[in-house]
């Protein structure tokens, strides 16, 4: 089954439809990629998706143990690099501070860093900086 369809809406935007929920995201090319920056870029989308398979990864880990990560957060940032344009590092600090988590827990959540489908797929030249502070 098809996953999604992407409408190029021309001025460096795409209009991307998730199939089977309806649901919508429209993304922009940077502003220093000649774009209006109004909007994810395909590549914000890409460092967002690590943290988001991160998060997803962890709350089923965390189910599993009997255990919330709920109202976590994280900061992620994106750096490229220039020649070839491409995401050479996502950098995501998750803050669990306010949750008191055993070192078993913890020890569950900094596994899923490496497990998550997203942190696998990426490329090996893509650096992935993820810190938990608990």
């Amino acid at each position: 089954m098809e996953t999604a369809a992407t409408v190029y809406k021309g001025d460096l935007r795409t209009e991307i439809t998730h199939l089977r929920s309806g649901s919508v995201i429209i993304t922009d090319a940077p502003v220093d990629n000649k774009g209006k920056g109004e909007n994810f870029s395909p590549t914000d989308l890409v460092a967002s998706a690590l943290g988001s398979c991160i998060f997803t990864i962890m709350g089923i880990a965390a189910r599993e143990h009997g255990f919330s990560i709920e109202g976590t957060t994280c900061k992620i940032t994106k750096i490229m690099t220039e020649s070839p344009r491409k995401i050479g590092e996502i950098k995501i600090d998750f803050d669990f501070t306010g949750h008191e988590y055993s070192a078993k827990q913890r020890k569950i959540l900094e596994y899923c860093v490496k497990t998550c489908p997203v942190a696998l797929t990426l490329n090996e030249s893509v650096f992935q900086n993820v810190t938990l502070h608990f």
